[in-house]
């Protein structure tokens, strides 16, 4: 790990300063900002919209400087059933990416190159953001040149900004995963874990992310799961439960632990969409 940001210098683009000195976003995501030549925004394909930063992607396009939309875990979702989301919002360039099974890097690459090229540098950093446990650190693995990045499932596993080279002339800045300010309040929590920015065995409340999860998404837990539950959640994690064995003093069901055990299936990406 490398101390990428000791002092500010001039940039590509507007500088920093007077254009992206927010108290709202963390000082090591504004210096990445600062120092890329481009931005690679990571989206969960599962939840786009709620895994889009849209107030740092404005202070980005404000500084001139492009986005390219990584729609990572490709392999959870029907990629058809989504690309008219992608074109109504107008998420270009994009890219559908599956980190766990290593789908298209070199699609990626190849992207990222012809992007490179645009800019009249001889050394082109490629900024990364994107919230807890989007799947960055996975994706940078996948591309970088004799990579020893620790990889963890649990969200929050980068703790400060890496340069990774990907190939000559060509550098990832990894940062931490950010969750915006203004969502860092308990009612936020369900969404939170329901992207896997919260994971699970941290989530206070699992039952009611698990009741969240499946308004959004009908049938889809009882098809997983082999039970009848009628999009009752309450349903689903007593059946879960007893198929699992989890009970507790008095025979009872051990909601929590069932909840978060649902949770981890979940945020694990053992359910697709």
């Amino acid at each position: 790990m490398v101390n990428l940001f000791g002092k500010a210098k001039k940039t590509r683009g507007k500088s920093l300063d007077t254009h992206i000195h927010h108290l709202s976003i963390p000082l090591i995501v504004q210096r990445t900002i600062e120092h890329a030549d481009i931005i690679l925004e990571i989206l969960d394909a599962r939840f786009i919209d709620k895994t889009r930063n849209k107030e740092i992607e404005k202070i980005i396009k404000k500084m001139g400087k492009s986005i390219i939309y990584i729609f990572n875990k490709s392999d959870l979702v029907d990629v058809n059933k989504i690309r008219r989301e992608i074109e109504l919002e107008n998420l270009k360039p994009h890219l559908f990416f599956s980190s766990k099974r290593r789908k298209h890097p070199s699609d990626l690459r190849n992207l990222l190159k012809a992007e490179s090229k645009k800019i009249s540098k001889e050394s082109v950093n490629i900024g990364v953001i994107g919230y807890p446990n989007t799947g960055k650190s996975s994706l940078i693995k996948s591309l970088a040149v004799k990579s020893k990045i620790r990889i963890s499932s649990e969200s929050g596993h980068t703790k400060g900004a890496q340069k990774i080279k990907i190939s000559e002339g060509l550098y990832f800045i990894d940062t931490p995963g950010i969750i915006p300010p203004k969502e860092k309040i308990s009612f936020m929590e369900d969404k939170h874990s329901q992207i896997g920015a919260v994971d699970w065995n941290k989530t206070k409340n699992s039952e009611l992310a698990i009741h969240k999860i499946m308004q959004e998404n009908p049938g889809l837990f009882e098809k997983y799961y082999k039970i009848e539950a009628d999009g009752d959640s309450e349903i689903l994690i007593e059946e879960m439960g007893k198929k699992l064995h989890f009970f507790k003093k008095g025979n009872f069901i051990d909601e929590i632990r069932t909840a978060k055990r649902i949770l981890r299936d979940w945020q694990e990406g053992k359910i697709k969409v």
